[in-house]
């Protein structure tokens, strides 16, 4: 079992930097491949960023490739996302998640077991 609780959401402008935290609970956080999502009232969920349990691969979306970071501390139990050059289309609540999956299937909110409650993230332009 694992909980998670993310923070550091907020509003910023166009241009600016955010960085997300989840803090995670639990025996399984050091053997789980950790994600991070985001989604937009009336759209799926979608997949931003997904780190390994060894924190030795690390997947992007394309439309946040160079910009967003994702790197995890074992030792403290905690996943940070990094979010760089933000812009108005980054606006959503973002979600940090944890699985045990195939690495093929980082992207698919199936192939995580636990999710957190949430964060908004607003950028204007």
């Amino acid at each position: 079992q694992v909980q998670l609780v993310e923070s550091g959401g907020g509003l910023v402008q166009a241009g600016d930097s955010l960085r997300l935290s989840c803090a995670a609970s639990g025996r399984t956080f050091s053997s789980s491949t950790m994600g991070w999502f985001r989604q937009t009232p009336g759209k799926e969920r979608e997949f931003v960023a997904a780190v390994t349990a060894s924190g030795g691969i690390r997947y992007y979306a394309d439309a946040v490739k160079g910009r967003f970071t994702i790197s995890r501390d074992t030792a403290k139990n905690t996943l940070a996302l990094q979010m760089n050059s933000l812009k108005p289309e980054d606006t959503a609540v973002y979600y940090c998640a944890a699985g045990t999956m195939d690495y093929s299937t980082t992207h698919d909110t199936k192939s995580y077991d636990y999710w957190g409650q949430g964060t908004q993230v607003t950028v204007s332009s």
